[in-house]
């Protein structure tokens, strides 16, 4: 595993359904084409799965 993940918001969440819009917002994006460095743990693997279609994952 990496030690931590880079999530980059790819797609907008309008239209997409309100538990998908908070657990965007719960990773930490706001707009489209931002990105956030979070820790690499079970939690966040678990919440990016969840929103794939709306996310791009890197592992750093």
């Amino acid at each position: 595993m990496a030690d931590k993940l880079k999530i980059t918001l790819v797609k907008s969440t309008i239209g997409a359904i309100p538990k998908h819009k908070l657990t965007v917002a719960a990773l930490g994006l706001k707009k489209v084409n931002k990105t956030v460095e979070l820790p690499d743990n079970a939690a966040v693997r678990g919440m990016c799965k969840q929103v794939q279609h709306l996310v791009k994952v890197e592992e750093i």
